[in-house]
């Protein structure tokens, strides 16, 4: 089989006989993609800087990565890295099917419909309401990127199909192993455009927390990917979206899980000073090994037993939600009717639909949430989301939402513990008062914690936190105990909380 590379004045060709990709030169800017007949796949140049190209006989694809480097020289300014990404604009005419999972995919709005007159912006510009769509049939919902985010874990493969030629387009993850935020964390993948992105390092979801930060002439350099671009198929008569098959069928498994007795490996891992991390679905709390384990050539590592203590001061008196990094198992109302992107109607992600944050308003105009223990239910009555109250005059105040609870008794010289995890936290903070909302100075308070901004990115999680906070015995009585939990920052719709598990402990000693 044929492997060319020529040059046709300012471009470089790369041709195996399968498909051919067309870089500027020097730029080293991707062109032109042919394939199955169609002279390029893509719509527009994607202005990307520093990357490398692999090209191999026998595959209908390409890998592409790309290299950083900040040099240890005091010439070199400090500087911080909170997004680099690598993008493709296909064809508009062409792609117009999206798939990013067996059950998130769709024919999707084409950009044109975003324009002034057919889209209408909302609450920031990545939302349009379609008032007058190309397609009757789309008029109404809401298009949004981050509707279509998803966790590293479960980003393996997205992209585009054309269905006039049957044509896929797709980005292939190999390997997360350049990728920051653990398993979690998510990023975005492919979107209206049509575009596909190939995210090497994003502050979505995390915020400030996981942005590299270099010192002036701090020596770093870094690989991202690589990632691979892989196109397909299909004989005259077959289906189409069968492509999204096929294409799944080339990606990889890198995320490690241990198996049903606890099991687990990490392979191929690079030489190095490492530290061993994980977590327990079910556990609040993580793991840390004590000690840095270093990977040379050849390595082999038996850990031996890896036992982890979740973190416990006593027995459970009550709790409220699944500790599992997330808040999906809370109630997560139905959109405004205006606002509907119909792939998430009863879909499991519903959490993704758009202005979900407002909904609260409108369950709770006037009195926040109280949650009774033993009478409420958590899938019914907590609000996934801890956002603030929209005013009549549009502007917003903060909330506190309310945990009434019965003691039978009360150690009042023991210490109970209030286990409070977040699966999110977007410029908020979190106060914690017993038994009397109006205490100058709470219990406790978090202070401004996270950026990730989950709320308004249609996020079920965003970095996780732990807080663990002590109550006196003196603070509880016997009988009603209420447990005051307040956001208070207010500017904006999109400061709020998100609860992962909340429990209450009591001293070992006296139950």
């Amino acid at each position: 089989m044929q492997h060319i590379l020529f040059f046709i004045g300012l471009q470089v060709v790369l041709d195996n006989g399968i498909i051919q990709v067309t870089l500027s030169n020097p730029e080293g800017i991707v062109t032109g993609i042919c394939y199955n007949g169609v002279d390029n796949l893509l719509e527009v140049l994607n202005d990307e800087s520093n990357r490398g190209f692999i090209l191999m006989r026998g595959c209908s694809g390409f890998y592409t990565y790309a290299i950083y480097e900040h040099r240890g020289s005091e010439e070199w300014p400090a500087f911080s890295l909170g997004e680099t990404r690598i993008a493709f604009k296909l064809r508009k005419d062409k792609f117009h099917y999206m798939a990013l999972a067996d059950n998130r995919q769709r024919y999707m709005p084409l950009p044109d419909d975003r324009l002034p007159g057919r889209g209408q912006p909302l609450a920031y510009p990545e939302a349009v309401l379609l008032v007058n769509p190309v397609d009757p049939g789309l008029k109404g919902e809401v298009d949004d990127k981050y509707q279509y985010s998803c966790d590293n874990k479960d980003l393996k493969v997205h992209g585009w199909i054309s269905v006039d030629p049957s044509v896929g387009f797709w980005q292939i993850t190999p390997s997360d192993e350049f990728r920051s935020g653990g398993p979690l964390k998510q990023n975005l993948t492919s979107h209206v455009g049509p575009t596909t992105l190939a995210v090497f390092l994003s502050a979505h979801y995390a915020g400030d927390d996981l942005v590299p930060k270099f010192g002036q002439g701090e020596p770093w350099k870094k690989v991202f990917g690589p990632v691979y671009i892989y196109v397909n198929s299909v004989m005259d008569g077959e289906n189409p979206l069968s492509l999204w098959d096929d294409a799944k069928r080339q990606g990889y498994q890198f995320w490690t899980r241990s198996d049903e007795n606890g099991y687990f490996s990490i392979n191929n891992i690079r030489t190095g000073d490492y530290n061993l991390y994980a977590w327990v679905p079910g556990f609040i709390g993580d793991y840390r090994n004590g000690g840095s384990i270093t990977i040379t050539p050849g390595t082999d590592i038996d850990m031996g037993d890896t036992v982890f203590e979740p973190p416990r001061d006593g027995l459970t008196l009550w709790e409220i939600g699944i500790p599992d990094r997330s808040a999906a198992e809370f109630y997560v109302p139905d959109p405004d009717p205006k606002y509907i992107n119909k792939l998430y109607a009863d879909h499991p992600d519903r959490f993704r639909q758009y202005g979900l944050w407002d909904r609260y308003s409108e369950l709770y105009p006037s009195q926040d949430l109280v949650y009774t223990i033993g009478k409420s239910d958590y899938g019914k009555d907590w609000f996934f989301a801890h956002v603030n109250r929209k005013k009549e005059d549009n502007t917003y105040q903060g909330t506190t939402w309310q945990i009434k609870f019965v003691l039978d008794s009360v150690v009042k010289n023991g210490v109970y513990k209030l286990r409070v995890a977040l699966a999110s936290a977007s410029l908020a903070e979190l106060q914690v008062r017993i038994n009397n909302p109006n205490t100058n100075r709470p219990l406790f308070s978090s202070g401004l914690i996270g950026r990730d901004n989950a709320i308004a990115r249609h996020g079920i999680h965003g970095l996780y936190r732990l807080y663990n906070v002590d109550i006196t015995g003196v603070s509880l009585v016997e009988g009603e105990n209420t447990i005051y939990l307040t956001q208070p920052r207010s500017a904006s719709p999109f400061q709020g909380l998100m609860y992962d598990y909340i429990r209450l402990e009591a001293p070992y000693a006296n139950y």
